[in-house]
Parts: C-alpha cells; sequence; structure tokens
C-alpha cells in the first residue's frame, strides 16, 4: 500500500462523516489483514524451524506421530497462523491505536501509545517465559505422568495445539498491568481500592491461572508466581500513573471506598 493510500489519523476534535469514519476503519481492518497475511506467509517459511523449535521441551525420548494423510499439513497451517498473530501484534495494536485515538485528547494519546509500546514487551516477555520456564516443566510433568501404565505416543497435531495456545495464553495474561491500568484510568478501579482488596486480587489472578491450559500443579506453581508479581506491581504502578493524571487534571477525585 503507497504512502498517500495510508489512513490518515484525524485529529482530536477533527471533524469526520460516518463514510469517512467507516473508511478508515476498513482500511485499517485491511493494513490488519495485510500484517497478519505476511506474517503468515513468514511463518509459513520457516515452519518447520518453528515445529522444530515448538518441539524442544519434549524429552528427548517422546517421538510426536501422524495420523493422518493431512495432518503434516494442517499441522504446519496452525503454527503458521500462530506464528502469524504474534508476528503481527505490534501493527495489530497501532492500528487499533490509530483508530481510537483521535477521540482522546493529545496528551491521553501520548500515553495510549506508551501503552502500546508497554503490551508489546510484555507480550513478548510473556512468550519467553512461558517457552523457557513454565513450557518445558509442564511437558515434562504431564508427558512422564503414569508413563509406566502406557506406551505413549504424541499426536503432532494436539501437541503443537496445546503448545501454541498455552505460549499464546501465558503472553496475553502477562498484558494484566495494561488492564488493571486502562480500568484505572477509567475510573473503574483506583490505586486506594487495588491496595485495600489485594486479596480478593491474588484470588482472581491465581483463578487466572487456573484457567490457563497448563493444568498440572508444577506449571501453575510457575505460572501463579509471576502473576502475582505483576499484579503486585500493577498497583504500584497504578499509584504512579494514578498521581501524575490527577496533576495533569486528567481524572478527577472519586470516592476510594470499595
Amino acid at each position: 500500500m503507497s504512502p498517500k493510500r495510508l489512513p490518515r489519523r484525524l485529529r482530536h476534535g477533527e471533524e469526520a462523516s460516518l463514510v469517512e469514519h467507516l473508511g478508515e476503519l476498513r482500511a485499517r481492518l485491511l493494513i490488519s489483514l495485510g500484517a497478519l497475511a505476511v506474517g503468515f506467509v513468514v511463518g509459513f517459511i520457516f515452519h518447520e524451524q518453528l515445529i522444530e523449535w515448538l518441539s524442544r521441551p519434549l524429552p528427548r525420548d517422546v517421538k510426536l506421530v501422524t495420523l493422518g494423510v493431512t495432518e503434516p499439513f494442517f499441522t504446519a497451517i496452525k503454527v503458521s497462523f500462530y506464528a502469524a498473530f504474534a508476528l503481527a501484534l505490534p501493527v495489530l495494536l497501532f492500528q487499533l491505536w490509530s483508530f481510537l485515538a483521535p477521540a482522546m485528547e493529545e496528551n491521553s494519546q501520548r500515553v495510549i501509545a506508551v501503552f502500546v509500546l508497554f503490551s508489546t514487551v510484555l507480550f513478548s516477555g510473556g512468550l519467553a517465559f512461558a517457552y523457557y520456564i513454565a513450557l518445558p516443566r509442564a511437558v515434562t510433568f504431564l508427558t512422564n505422568f503414569d508413563a509406566e501404565l502406557y506406551d505413549e505416543q504424541i499426536r503432532a497435531n494436539y501437541y503443537f495445539s496445546f503448545v501454541s495456545l498455552t505460549l499464546l495464553a501465558i503472553s496475553l495474561v502477562f498484558e494484566l498491568p495494561i488492564f488493571i491500568l486502562a480500568l484505572v484510568r477509567l475510573r473503574v478501579l483506583t490505586a486506594d481500592k487495588l491496595r485495600n482488596n489485594r486479596r480478593i486480587g491474588y484470588i482472581c489472578v491465581l483463578s487466572l491461572a487456573v484457567l490457563l491450559p497448563t493444568v498440572d500443579p508444577v506449571s501453575l506453581a510457575f505460572e501463579a508466581v509471576p502473576l502475582l508479581l505483576l499484579y503486585e506491581g500493577s498497583i504500584w504502578l497504578s499509584t504512579f500513573m494514578e498521581r501524575r493524571w490527577e496533576r495533569a487534571g486528567l481524572v478527577e477525585a472519586v470516592d476510594t471506598e470499595f
């Protein structure tokens, strides 16, 4: 797409017709789909390396098997799709921010731009944590559980679905600080509420960890600890940002009773 045809981000308060808004939305959706398509092509070109990379958490004596003529091809498609989402995430977030930014004041737009960058960093950190720490221990525990009772053969399609969803889910859960900051910015929550209701927050975070694809107690422990740390860090970050927003006159004082 040429630079002249790229959608122009409207300024705050700039009037535009419904047709212009729909045209901008269409253009940004096309850019997002294009980014996913490019990511998919890149992922499919390197799908062998991706499959090898995803297979490394398996114990050395465990081999993957396929049970159908089309399974190897559709497994490559599935892995490439998950890779496309991860590669295109910065573009998707930027397009979403660019479309919503005109509804906000310029200083709020700068804050949201920082949030987009911060969310990308958190997603990358969650991906690294899931792959190098949580996933190997989860796979080892699950493949060795009652191993003496079974002639264990792992189906490739199921394994890569499990691994991909686990990596994606943990990476998205690492966006917890962004979600909490958004609620604080919208005044749904306040830093005082978060501090005064830590126990409820911890229960919610632990429940979130239980809902992740990895169901074994080993991976649950490794997932719960960083999530609790992220939640605690979100409280301190919310306190800091809330004070800045109040000094800048971006939020109004509210009752802090829960």
